[in-house]
């Protein structure tokens, strides 16, 4: 378990003095924000007085009354409660937004135009601002305005029809994979408009973020012209890379390459596979796949997963067991190198998140995901709202916290 002292002070990271205002809510949006938060932007997330971002009610489970799901993507940024139905509200919102540098917003198309922090509005006031629009199908495809969620975008793109058994119904990913696409794409884009420091208007949909997702599905159907097919945990176009059973539990191995697979018939014991002409390249492999897997499958049932990976480990074949979610989180650390680290929440305590993937001098060190409006005070003191002032707002229901 990792503490907060072991990574870079939010001063040392590479996004320090950035001030982001993040508008966004449910997954795509505060996962990039999230992630630019994690680089050292100071980034406000603006919230709804009442209830916040729906997902801090996404649960159980939850920790010192927040969801589970909140917590996943919102550490490391302030909150600030405004009522954007409020014309004070929008007002204060629009201020904010002129004085960031990067601007991330989710409303259905037209929504942020209509509150008065669209684009054009932001721009007026900051013609430099980096402004980014996180939309379901975009903004110019019809029906306009069509909402997106993750699932709705995981049945529109295909990712679904290629997921599951062969036979059967389609499956959507274990986690709302194309919000995480798209919410890397869009801080990929933010930060390269940013470096050229002109200012840009970004749209990043869910549709497009799924399809180039697809990557080598996808062009598998372009250069072929045909449906693609579903092969469960195997590859299209690598054989084998897929999950066997053993005595012991699945292990899945990655024989990418004919130099792997050899050297994985030798760890096996199965040399007269390796000289079969049906095996002699991938392409044949992948052409008698039906006769392959099940030889290979016979033999796996033989030993352990932990032999297994034992030998394969030795033969240099990249191999790693099937593991649950607890599991997969365990064996990191036990592995030297933790996935999460332990933040002090205000209302949860000690509280165990997952870390950010990039290590090294350019991520800060974590502070928890923020209770709704904990920072409106300082956030308006900021923009030179006065104590009474604040109160006054917050008396009239334009701002929480």
């Amino acid at each position: 378990m990792e503490s907060s002292s072991d990574s870079a002070p939010a001063g040392g990271a590479p996004l320090a003095g950035v001030r982001v205002a993040d508008l966004s809510r449910v997954l795509a949006g505060p996962y990039c924000t999230m992630v630019l938060a994690d680089l050292g932007a100071d980034v406000v997330k603006v919230e709804r007085p009442e209830g916040g971002d729906e997902t801090r009610s996404w649960g159980p489970p939850f920790a010192g009354g927040e969801a589970a799901y909140y917590l996943s993507v919102n550490r490391n940024k302030r909150s600030c409660a405004l009522d954007l139905s409020h014309e004070d509200g929008r007002a204060l919102a629009l201020e904010l937004c002129a004085r960031a540098d990067i601007v991330i917003e989710n409303f259905k198309v037209g929504g942020a135009d209509r509150l008065g922090v669209g684009y054009d509005h932001v721009r007026e006031r900051n013609p430099r601002v980096v402004y980014c629009s996180i939309t379901g199908f975009g903004s110019v495809r019809t029906p306009p305005g069509r909402p997106g969620y993750d699932f709705v975008a995981q049945a529109e793109t295909g990712l679904m029809s290629i997921t599951g058994p062969e036979e059967g119904p389609p499956y959507k990913a274990g986690v709302a994979l194309v919000d995480v696409l798209t919410g890397l794409h869009a801080a990929a884009a933010v930060l390269g408009a940013l470096h050229g420091g002109e200012g840009a208007r970004i749209e990043v949909p869910l549709l497009d973020s799924g399809l180039a997702g697809l990557v080598n599905v996808a062009q598998n159907a372009l250069v072929t012209g045909t449906e693609p097919e579903r092969h469960g945990n195997a590859h299209p176009n690598i054989v084998p890379y897929q999950d066997f059973e053993t005595s012991s539990g699945r292990i899945a191995v990655a024989a990418a390459n004919d130099g792997l697979f050899h050297a994985m018939c030798a760890a096996m014991g199965l040399d007269e596979l390796a000289t079969d002409e049906r095996y002699a390249t991938n392409a044949d492999r992948v052409e008698h796949r039906a006769e392959l897997v099940p030889a290979l499958q016979d033999r796996f049932r033989e030993r352990s997963a932990e032999d297994w990976l034992s030998d394969l480990g030795a033969a240099g074949v990249p191999a790693g067991k099937v593991r649950s979610v607890p599991d997969a989180l365990a064996a990191a650390a036990a592995a030297g190198r933790p996935a999460t680290h332990t933040v002090d929440h205000p209302t949860a305590g000690p509280l165990e998140l997952v870390a950010s993937p990039i290590w090294g001098a350019t991520r800060r060190s974590p502070t928890p995901p923020p209770l709704l409006g904990e920072h409106t005070a300082e956030v308006l003191a900021e923009l030179g709202r006065s104590e009474a002032e604040i109160a006054d707002l917050r008396e009239r229901g334009v701002v929480g916290g």
